[in-house]
């Protein structure tokens, strides 16, 4: 369950083993790739080219893709126990994780996986978004954080080579924009994302980034980490680089702070007018406390990108607090720690929203590891006949879709882009996505 990088990387190492099996990778989605299509950033075309290799898998004869299905109404998990063997749930992440913050309800304050879902054409997410702020905040330090940042910042001419749909090149061209500033508690040592990620925030004409020099200060427990890591390394280094050149002339500002940690959301009238953070310090280990010294700053909008939450699924054990579904290797665990029959996770549902696309390589290796151990335990299923599941979802009236469909998609948004000059417009309407993929 689940089309994503996730589900095909199982989907590729289940169907490389020794098994004789075939494979149904369902999808909510009308279309696959998940998180490469709704949660990265459409100015990162070296992560989506992962769509390439993907494609391949999806390509072979014994993976099926079924799309446009929503697990828990449209099925469950007794009626997938009619046609398969076993389940794996790899259904990611994409809800925001809360965030305990005086105002943080405040009419003006996001959640940045709703940012995510809309600049990335989600069918499921209203067509426009409120883009009112002059000058927005941004709490987190990790990368979808700067995805956030990066694509407030930025001018909508420059994503017009993206797949971009229409509405949200209209929305980002009328964006008032000119400050957009990103909190850490902690220090340059301690920040979350990828150099590359880093790096990529320079390289728009339009876009200043400004780094402070009081801001790159590190304890032993800060030294330690950049000993230990080379990527820690080049992250602290291009900071110190931007923290000593001269600020320059850009028409817009992107502002990189450490050592504030978010107290309040400042409202007037139900709206955000500001953020109020405390001033924090190391206390040797490369933690901070708080200083009791307060800064406002005038915002108008505030996003949280303090790290993203899975749901529960019908029918499966669910931590609500880790955002995951109880596992040993893979295996699903009910509430007395055994074993489930014939269910797996694998991905972000399995270990939590931590880690890069690549890193679901290794999970999907150990949950099918698991699973071929256990097949000589496995309950037979009663349908097992490939054709039995489409007659199931035929007869409930679940208008699904197809690799052939996603084919007819892809070459009807690539078709979209050719007279613009880009390489595809992506079709956001779920039944348009629909209409073109059953046509």
């Amino acid at each position: 369950m689940g089309a994503g990088p996730a589900g095909i990387y199982a989907a590729d190492i289940l169907d490389k083993s020794d098994a004789d099996v075939t494979i149904d990778l369902y999808e909510r989605m009308p279309a696959p790739f998940g998180l490469i299509r709704y949660g990265v950033a459409p100015d990162h075309p070296r992560i989506k080219g992962i769509v390439n290799a993907l494609h391949k898998v999806l390509d072979r004869p014994n993976i099926r893709l079924l799309g446009n299905i929503d697990y828990g109404t449209d099925l469950k998990l007794d009626d997938l126990r009619e046609f398969y063997d076993a389940v794996i749930f790899s259904t990611g992440a994409s809800s925001d994780r809360e965030l305990d913050l005086p105002g943080i309800d405040l009419d003006g304050s996001h959640g940045a996986a709703d940012f995510v879902s809309w600049y990335d054409g989600h069918p499921d997410v209203p067509r426009t978004w409120p883009l009112t702020a002059t000058s927005v905040a941004v709490l987190g330090v990790g990368n979808v954080a700067l995805d956030v940042a990066r694509i407030l910042a930025k001018t909508a001419d420059e994503l017009l080579s993206t797949d971009i749909p229409p509405n949200v090149y209209e929305g980002l061209k009328a964006s008032p924009v000119t400050d957009v500033h990103v909190f850490g508690r902690r220090g340059p040592a301690q920040a979350k994302f990828t150099p590359l990620e880093l790096r990529e925030l320079d390289h728009s004409p339009n876009v200043e980034v400004i780094v402070h020099a009081e801001d790159m200060e590190f304890d032993e427990g800060s030294i330690a980490a950049l000993r230990a890591s080379k990527q820690v390394d080049m992250i602290v280094k291009t900071l110190q680089d931007w923290a000593i050149r001269d600020q320059g002339d850009r028409p817009k500002r992107l502002h990189l702070h450490f050592f504030h940690s978010p107290a309040e959301v400042l409202g007037d009238d139900g709206k955000v007018v500001g953020l109020r953070t405390e001033r924090t310090e190391y206390t040797g280990d490369g933690n901070v406390r708080g200083t009791g010294e307060f800064h406002d700053w005038d915002v108008q909008a505030v996003y949280r990108a303090v790290g993203y939450l899975s749901s529960h699924l019908p029918e499966v054990p669910f931590d609500h607090t880790s955002g995951t579904v109880p596992n040993q290797a893979g295996r699903v665990l009910d509430l007395d720690d055994n074993q489930l029959p014939g269910v797996y996770v694998t991905g972000w549902i399995k270990r939590g929203p931590i880690g890069l696309i690549g890193h679901t390589k290794g999970d999907a290796l150990e949950t099918i590891t698991s699973l071929l151990a256990d097949v000589d335990t496995l309950a037979s299923p009663v349908r097992p006949e490939p054709e039995a599941v489409i007659d199931f979802l035929n007869e409930r009236g679940i208008p699904f879709t197809t690799w052939e469909g996603w084919g007819k998609l892809d070459a009807h948004e690539k078709s979209l882009g050719e007279p613009q000059g880009r390489e595809r417009v992506k079709v956001v309407e779920r039944d348009e996505m629909l209409r073109v993929s059953r046509a």
